[in-house]
């Protein structure tokens, strides 16, 4: 009797520990009667009757990284590249990801693969390697959609790293070489048609500098001599009128200052250092007598004017 007992309490603990499913965070379990799927065990203790009850799957609802394989795709434009990527991926529905799809990670990898060689089959080299992102998003919706129906959501799709062969490496890198040397000749072209054009504007301004300038001397000389003229007029006027009121001492004046001009002359040619001529001192002194007389006539009778001889070194030769 006591052995029967013994042996029921250890069947019993045993179907107790049986019946006892603790599910980590993170995960759900899929529970199963007779092999068919009747509910989802949550995170926690789960009481489970054992024979007739089991765990079907353990399903991991976290957000998890699927390596794409590298592979070789061909270009729109036949060209060979390698292309690796990652899919981030997170299950929704434990029921569907366990039932739904054989193999879960394995389909995800199988239609990364395809819609990848697919979309940048469809794109020029040069767009592939400059449309990542675009690429990104195209194969998430792909994916995404497809996968939906298995309970799983598409998080992100990257491409890891495209590698072109050799010899469009190459080509690209002489390609890029000429590009740069195009523009760095671009701007030294506009740089100097710049520096010609700042030139000519300089040379420009100066000239019509130099052309007002010479406007603005050429009116000051013009208006110099007409001023000079003006005096010139208003003394032969004074003199004209002095000779129409019978003043010989006018006429004098008026000779006395030619012929003076006329020895000033004489005396500041750069042609000769000594000069020869006849004077006759009779006629200048009565030449200069004459300009005293009118001097005293136009300051009055109390003043007196000595005029002062200019000292002519005269010699009398052939």
């Amino acid at each position: 009797m006591l052995t029967f007992l013994i042996v029921f309490a250890v069947l019993a603990l045993i179907v107790a520990m049986m019946s006892i499913k603790i599910v980590s965070q993170g995960y759900r379990y899929t529970i199963e009667r007779f092999g068919k799927f009747v509910r989802v065990a949550e995170p926690g203790l789960n009481l489970v009757t054992p024979f007739i009850y089991r765990v079907g799957r353990k399903i991991n609802m976290m957000e998890q990284v699927l390596d794409i394989p590298g592979q070789e795709i061909i270009t729109k434009d036949n060209a060979m590249v390698a292309v690796d990527g990652v899919v981030f991926f997170q299950v929704l529905d434990a029921a569907k990801a366990a039932y739904e799809v054989s193999d879960l990670y394995l389909a995800i990898m199988a239609l990364s693969t395809t819609n990848l060689r697919t979309v940048m089959g469809s794109m020029d080299l040069d767009e592939t390697l400059s449309k990542r992102d675009e690429i990104n998003a195209r194969l998430l919706v792909v994916v995404d959609q497809a996968t939906e129906s298995w309970g799983v959501k598409i998080t992100r799709v990257e491409l890891k790293d495209i590698r072109p062969p050799a010899d469009i490496v190459n080509a690209m890198t002489r390609q890029m070489k000429a590009e740069r040397e195009k523009r760095a000749s671009i701007l030294e072209a506009e740089g100097s048609r710049a520096s010609a054009i700042l030139r000519a504007e300089g040379a420009k301004q100066a000239v019509i500098l130099s052309a007002e300038g010479m406007k603005e001397a050429a009116f000051r000389e013009a208006e110099a001599r007409e001023r000079s003229a003006q005096a010139e007029a208003n003394a032969t006027k004074s003199v004209s009128d002095a000779i129409d009121n019978g003043s010989v001492q006018a006429i004098n004046y008026f000779i006395a200052q030619k012929y003076v001009e006329a020895i000033g002359m004489f005396a500041t040619s750069p042609n000769a250092k000594t000069i020869l001529f006849p004077v006759e001192a009779t006629q200048l002194m009565g030449t200069l007598g004459g300009i005293g007389e009118l001097a005293r006539e136009a300051l009055g009778k109390n003043a007196e004017v000595v005029p002062s001889v200019p000292r002519v070194d005269s010699k009398k030769g052939e």
